[in-house]
């Protein structure tokens, strides 16, 4: 198939080429006068599986005939002929090396601090793996130069990667990487003496990894060996290429860096490397600007010099457009707009971004016109339905239950689908969801669902409420236990709620469909590594599973688009399309920042011999290359996020910089039409945002509904509410709406209200004769004891509430002493209530408490866990004293009669206890009772319309049936617009 030559072989094809297709034609133009079965006798080395599917495609394209052997390059470690004992599994190595690195950080607290475990586990593991295959031994860590002048932080690092380097030995059961290294290294040793006959080929590899180029520069010494590169520059001149690796810091962040190096190291310069094949690339002048772009930084001065002499700019950038969108929404909407034109031509289109955030915006913004597209990454395992339920499941461990996280799981559409028959289970948590939201406990256990199915046994809920209460028993089991235990629990867990009562898992929606699959190995693989891992807590297993989770992922069930796609950048390395997007543009994204290493520093690994930041730069580079000479492509970037100004990406403003600087040859010209073709789809997607009709804002309002329907009773604590928000009593007592309790219960000022009200009341009830002030003191305490245990699931509030009363215990038991002193409580929350005959109305009220003095009148107290109202807000707004005050007057509580009202008062449950005295004189009753029968009476009439927030209290405030009113479109003071309703 190839001549004989006493040099290596090295093939390229240039950016922009379709590499997949041109392979194939160079192949069957060199086998062209060959026999049949010479082709099937040579052996084809891949990069990817994408690629080696995508070959397979295109062979069929030229008809039936015998193929070459196609195999990856990442498979040669696995070669089970080589005599190596089986790699060790990649989990079960990250499981032992966690157990190391959790050992370091129970001793050095302050290492990677805020870093999990596993997380550390999974970064040595790739340290290791690098080391593997870049053939750094342990003993390149040893140098006494590599820690010198460096923080104690990368000195204990190194001593800790030291105690991993028995996985080195030459014994030790080696790893993927360590398997294909030496693999590769036998198979070249063999092919010295004894090089095959049959043609072997590798083509679409870099050669960024260190075992990857050893086994590059074997094949291409072979006497019928071939490397084909991708995306090689042709056009860059020789003194360019041979500065790459000049001087101590060589460019390793240029895209032809790898190529480079492999040329030196097989004795070969830059006009050694042939073409593959004839064929030029889509737009050659476009290759020679991004060839000049892409310029060294020392020799980027070239730009003066060889910039006036570049041909064709206007050719080159014909096929560019340039789209800079304020926001990532607009972005993501223009880039789908491109897309559906595409896919309305039939033309075959690509989005090519390492930002998964976009991709998955710009996959949602085609969704609205049924266009699925071919995403190559899939869906993470962790978003996808299996994905979470299994991280729900797993986040119940150690902790009590709550309502949110209970009915998180109850709610998952892979919840109780092992029966057949969902329905009785969604009608089962749509009623026990109403009835915690409004009657708690805030965290449900199986008394407690036990109680909720007794109400209404007989309709199949016992049954279902014993199978939710077995399913979550145990789960609160906190502390250490093996990874095996946890691994087994938590598979049992959650099998059983995706069976459901009288269900099985088999039949249940988990496992099935590729997700499904997916996370079934994912924990199997788990489950059959376990014993590896040693202990961990219930945090320590939520994250190695999030993390194992994360790493995985899923393709979409649905069949997608056929000609539009989302690739990674790898992908692109191996697929020909007619229109590229290039979406993301901003440093950070392209190139990605690199991750953070936390064992060697940039200077250590320089020394020791490994890959450099600059190295991944590099290879995102040469993507965005062989990318940017497609057909057509569309450059995007989003000048803001979501938090500031973004920055573009270094290689669009090498090219826009180069542009904006080629006035002689129409440069600035250029650069502008290409922005003129992103404004074009920029303002479609505007114009796609933009509602075709102007919706008015809602008035502020004012509903008028019959006087049938007005409500003909309050309590006096609705009063202040109809006074400062008369909508919400027209919603709650009209409209008869009430708020559901939210899912997440807190401890709010309800709850606390709640609780003090009810601790001063067992206070009341029942104090003893003749006793003591540290008596009393101690009693109150115990009852709030009794009481915050009982009531208040949260730990912590109920430490700050007992707090709170322990303050004022003192000064609340001397001055409960002087009221008994003074008359006896008669009664304590005891409703009572007026009827206003003359306007047809009943007042209600539950007073805090009535004591009886000596002399026959009474006094009225009321407990605020807050700050006691104004003057001034008692006789505008907060009237509830003194219509109490008015009602005892008038014997609205029987067990009272007609009693001549002494005092009120507020006492306030916290702060310092103080007490606010209320005015009840008569002039004072007297005008607080007429202002009620003429509010009531004016609300009563049809006439008056109920205003939304009339005199709130603070205009912060979110009341309960604001969303309603439509509170936003309106200001406090716009007029309100009455309007009859019913």
């Amino acid at each position: 198939m190839f001549e004989r030559s006493d040099k290596p072989r090295l093939f390229a094809l240039p950016s922009g080429a379709d590499f997949p297709r041109l392979l194939v034609e160079g192949l069957l133009e060199r086998a062209g006068a060959m026999p049949p079965e010479a082709l099937a006798r040579t052996t084809l080395y891949v990069n990817t599986r994408r690629m080696q599917r995508r070959v397979r495609e295109v062979f069929d394209d030229f008809g039936a005939r015998l193929l070459p052997r196609l195999r990856l390059v990442t498979d040669i470690g696995s070669d089970p002929l080589s005599g190596l004992p089986a790699p060790v599994p990649s989990l079960r190595r990250r499981l032992e090396l966690a157990q190391l690195v959790r050992g370091l950080v129970e001793r050095e607290s302050d290492f990677a601090p805020g870093t999990a475990v596993f997380d550390l586990a999974d970064s040595l593991a790739d340290l290791m793996d690098e080391m593997h295959g870049e053939g750094v031994p342990p003993e390149a860590l040893d140098r006494p130069s590599l820690a010198e002048n460096h923080a104690a932080h990368w000195e204990r690092s190194l001593k800790f990667i030291r105690i991993v380097a028995r996985y080195f030995d030459a014994d030790a059961a080696p790893d993927a990487q360590a398997r294909q290294r030496r693999v590769i290294e036998a198979l070249a040793a063999r092919w010295l003496t004894s090089p095959p006959e049959d043609p072997v080929i590798v083509a679409g590899s870099t050669g960024s990894r260190g075992a990857t180029a050893l086994f590059l520069r074997a094949v291409a010494a072979l006497p019928q060996g071939a490397v084909v590169l991708p995306g090689y520059d042709f056009d860059m001149p020789d003194a360019i290429w041979n500065s790459l690796d000049a001087g101590p810091s060589p460019a390793e962040d240029h895209p032809q860096y790898r190529f480079q190096r492999l040329v030196r190291d097989l004795g070969l310069s830059h006009g050694d490397v042939a073409r593959w094949t004839g064929h030029e690339p889509p737009s050659p002048p476009r290759n020679r600007l991004l060839s000049l772009a892409f310029r060294p930084a020392p020799v980027t001065d070239q730009w003066m010099s060889e910039g006036p002499r570049l041909t064709g700019i206007a050719e080159a950038t014909e096929g560019l457009t340039l789209i800079e969108a304020q926001d990532p929404r607009s972005e993501a909407v223009a880039i789908a707009l491109a897309l559906r034109e595409a896919a309305e031509t039939g033309a075959r289109a690509a989005l090519i971004s390492p930002d998964r955030l976009l991709t998955r915006r710009v996959a949602a913004a085609l969704d609205r016109w049924g266009v699925l597209p071919d995403d190559s990454a899939g869906q993470p395992l962790a978003l996808s339905p299996p994905g979470r339920f299994l991280r729900h499941v797993a986040a119940l461990a150690g902790r009590r239950v709550t309502m949110e996280a209970l009915l998180t799981l109850l709610k998952h559409p892979l919840t109780a689908t092992g029966s057949g028959e969902r329905g009785p289970h969604l009608r089962f948590t749509r009623e026990l969801e109403l009835h915690l939201r409004r009657h708690g406990p805030a965290f449900p256990d199986h008394a407690a669902l036990s109680a909720w199915a007794a109400s209404r046994p007989e309709d199949g809920r016992a049954e279902w409420a014993e199978w939710l209460g077995r399913t979550l028993h145990g789960v609160e089991a906190a502390g250490e236990a093996p990874l095996a235990d946890w691994v087994e629990a938590h598979l049992m867990r959650a099998e059983a709620l995706a069976a459901g009562p009288g269900g099985t898992a088999e039949a249940s929606g988990l496992w099935r469909e590729a997700a499904g699959a997916e996370a079934f190995r994912v924990m199997s693989e788990l489950r059959r590594e376990a014993e590896h891992g040693g202990p961990y807590t219930p945090a320590g297993y939520g994250d190695l599973l999030a993390s194992l989770l994360g790493a995985a992922s899923a393709r979409q069930a649905e069949i997608p688009h056929p000609t539009v796609a989302i690739w990674g950048t790898l992908e692109a390395r191996v697929q020909g399309a007619e229109l590229v997007i290039l979406g993301g543009l901003n440093e950070g994204v392209w190139p990605e920042a690199p991750p953070p290493d936390p064992w060697l520093s940039r200077q250590m690994r320089q020394k020791a011999g490994l890959l450099l930041p600059e190295r991944r730069i590099g290879l995102s580079a040469h993507d965005f290359e062989q990318a940017a000479c497609a057909p057509r492509v569309i450059l995007s970037r989003a000048v803001r996020d979501a938090e500031a100004q973004t920055v573009a990406s270094r290689w669009l403003n090498r090219l826009t910089n180069l542009l904006d600087g080629l006035g002689a040859n129409g440069g600035p010209e250029a650069l502008e039409a290409m922005k003129d073709r992103g404004k074009h789809w920029l303002s479609l997607a505007a114009a796609l945002e933009t509602p075709t009709a102007e919706v008015p804002a809602a008035p502020r309002p004012a509903p008028r509904p019959p006087a049938a329907a007005r409500p003909r009773e309050l309590p006096v604590t609705e009063i202040s509410r109809l006074i400062r928000d008369p909508y919400a009593v027209y919603a709650k007592r009209i409209l008869r709406l009430r708020q559901l309790d939210p899912i997440r219960p807190e401890p709010d000022a309800r709850e606390r209200g709640t609780a003090l009200h009810r601790i001063v009341e067992d206070f009341v009830r029942g104090h003893p004769d003749a006793e003591t002030p540290e008596a009393a003191r101690a009693r109150l305490m115990a009852i709030t004891d009794h009481v915050l245990s009982e009531e208040i699931p949260w730990p912590a509030a109920r430490r700050l509430w007992r707090t709170r009363i322990e303050k004022i215990a003192s000064a609340f038991v001397r001055t409960e002493a002087a009221r008994l002193a003074r008359g006896r409580p008669e009664l304590l929350e005891d409703p009572g209530a007026v009827v206003l005959p003359e306007i047809g109305f009943t007042l209600t009220a539950r007073p805090d408490r009535i004591d009886v003095l000596e002399d026959g009148r009474v006094h009225i107290y009321d407990y605020k866990s807050g700050k006691p109202p104004s003057e001034k807000q008692q006789r505008l707004f907060e009237k509830q004293l003194l219509l109490e005050a008015a009602m005892a007057e008038r014997g609205g509580f029987k067990a009272l009669g007609p009693s001549e009202v002494e005092g009120a008062t507020y006492i306030r449950l916290g702060g310092e206890g103080e007490e606010e005295p209320v005015d009840v004189g008569q002039d004072t009753l007297n005008q607080a009772w007429e202002g009620l029968i003429r509010l009531i009476a004016r609300y009563l009439s049809k006439e008056q319309g109920y205003t939304s927030r009339r005199a709130v209290a603070n205009t912060r405030h979110e009341g309960d049936y604001d969303h309603l009113a439509r509170c936003g479109e309106w200001e406090t003071n716009t007029p309100p617009e009455p309007e009859d309703v019913g």
